[in-house]
């Protein structure tokens, strides 16, 4: 899953990329915890829904959810969230020293203070007094000890670890009850971004998966693997008045139309994730239905390093034929923002006026001539690896066709789109739910990155990944990530046509059910702020 290089080896024994991406793709938002980097969060405006809430919420009641995506390997274990009925119920039970909001925004959870030394290669991290654990322990440093050691132990390593490779996890200190020292092996100014909820769930000491407890709204009762989950509410949760329901289930469905039929028929109160094909039926059976302008991609990628895409001119030649717009609107029925081969849309330092690129049919047909490819032929990898990948493929390759640019379609089912070729396709697809811009870099931008696609290795952008984590002010960063996206979008790999929406639906009466930029459905799964209204 990784590349072959020295300083990914160590990772090899981590979970393939579709568990992973389900796992913990589903991050959102400008980073930053803290005071160090709380100016670096920008608040993200709300997207239209149809839902209206209630003035005042309502206690009581038995919430319903249904997903589809749930396997016989789903799990309640934090550190190894697989499938997205993982990624619904662990924001039940646990929560984290970071946690997304639904607007796409980091903010401290469990954490009181999170403060690096003045070069970032030391945090200093507090955790809020007054907070338990299901079974009634106190939330102590100890607790956020044992979780970074598991997460990093290296004969197990948690799929996160990956993204922490910079912590030193010998040298992780208790300084008191409340408070823990993270030295880290070289400046680490994003380690919040990389410790957020779907990432790192705080576990007591002597965790048991059997009979699992954190710190979250809701306490397990029980669990069906593939299957279904119950748990009811914690009363002495630390979140003042939250959560409103008494108890909620979380059910999985085999395919849309199963789940769709659910809540039609009464037997669900909330779905989430549809495609645009279950909104008639939405609309006309009477549902409510949450339209969220998400940041989550599906990019085409292309290996900078492998003919004919390691020359610039054809990378920017296909970005030129595309028709954004068109793809997004024949594909998502007109939702979601369109992109601009830049990702994390929500990040401070993303400038939507410089990212932009319109079709351009004659430049394109100029940058590949000027290369000797003027009558190219490229084959494009697509599997159905999220919601409208593989017709995006379809219509690419429709587009193509104006420049002169023949499109060789290979759909693979989704086991071998990630089996043993994963990262070395020439031209291919992908996805990723939201990340700040430090974490996708992290995940997939540099020699050392678990998923690199693009294999791309350009020094100045791995030079200026190094001043980044060293920087501990919004002033000194946002120039610093500008100029690496600007690598980006001159020279890197990654086509990304939109960002992919999200489309939840929930009967009429079920309250709270807000927008999310960050790709995970019904409110980033946050069933604490859910109630019926009367």
């Amino acid at each position: 899953m990784a590349r072959d290089d020295g300083s990914s080896r160590a990772w090899d024994r981590l979970l393939s990329r579709r568990d992973f991406l389900e796992r913990a793709g589903a991050t959102a938002a400008a980073a930053g915890a803290g005071a160090v980097l709380g100016p670096r969060v920008r608040r993200a405006p709300s997207t239209t829904a149809t839902a209206k809430a209630s003035s005042k919420p309502v206690r009581g009641g038995h919430l319903r959810v249904g997903l589809t995506g749930g396997a016989s390997s789903d799990t309640l274990y934090p550190l190894a969230q697989v499938t997205p009925p993982d990624l619904a119920r662990s924001p039940q039970l646990f929560n984290s020293l970071i946690q997304f909001a639904a607007n796409g925004d980091l903010d401290v959870a469990l954490a009181e203070e999170m403060t690096p030394n003045a070069d970032a290669t030391e945090w200093t991290i507090r955790v809020k007094k007054g907070i338990t654990f299901h079974n009634g322990k106190t939330l102590e440093a100890e607790d956020v000890i044992f979780t970074f050691q598991t997460c990093l132990n290296p004969k197990d390593p948690a799929p996160s670890a990956a993204l922490l490779v910079l912590i030193d996890r010998t040298g992780i200190k208790r300084l008191d009850r409340y408070t823990l020292r993270v030295p880290c092996k070289a400046p680490f100014s994003s380690m919040p971004q990389m410790i957020q909820n779907y990432n790192m769930p705080i576990m007591p000491v002597g965790f048991d998966v059997h009979h699992p407890v954190g710190t979250g709204p809701f306490e397990y009762v029980s669990f069906t693997p593939g299957v279904t989950s119950y748990f009811t509410r914690y009363p002495d949760y630390w979140q003042t008045g939250l959560p409103y329901l008494d108890s909620v289930t979380v059910t999985d469905y085999a395919d849309e139309t199963s789940m769709t039929d659910a809540l039609l028929s009464g037997v669900e109160n909330a779905i989430g994730a549809i495609s645009v094909d279950s909104v008639p039926a939405m609309k006309s059976g009477g549902q409510t239905l949450v339209y969220s302008d998400a940041g989550g991609i599906t990019p085409f990628t292309m290996r900078v390093d492998s003919p004919p895409l390691n020359d610039v001119r054809v990378r920017q030649a296909l970005r030129l034929i595309v028709d954004r717009p068109q793809m997004r609107d024949l594909i998502f029925g007109g939702h979601g923002l369109i992109g601009h081969d830049v990702t994390s849309p929500f990040d401070a330092a993303y400038e939507p006026k410089v990212f932009t690129r319109e079709q351009d049919i004659p430049r394109a047909k100029h940058l590949l001539k000027a290369a000797g490819h003027e009558d190219l032929t490229i084959t494009l990898v697509t599997s159905p690896i999220e919601q409208g990948t593989v017709m995006a493929a379809t219509v690419f390759a429709e587009q193509a066709k104006a420049a002169g640019v023949k499109v060789n379609i290979s759909d693979l089912p989704t086991t071998e789109f990630y089996g043993p070729n994963y990262l070395k396709w020439v031209f291919a697809q992908d996805f990723y739910y939201y990340s700040p811009y430090m974490l996708q870099v992290t995940d997939a931008f540099l020699p050392t990155s678990p998923y690199n696609e693009c294999h791309f290795d350009e020094p100045r952008y791995n030079e200026l990944y190094k001043k980044a984590n060293a920087a501990t002010t919004s002033s000194d960063l946002i120039p610093i990530e500008h100029e690496m996206m600007m690598i980006d979008y001159d020279q890197g790999g990654y086509i990304i046509p939109y960002f992919v929406p999200t489309i939840d639906a929930h009967i009429p009466s079920l309250q709270g059910v807000e927008t999310s930029r960050t790709g995970a459905a019904l409110r980033n799964f946050e069933f604490k702020y859910f109630w019926f209204a009367k």
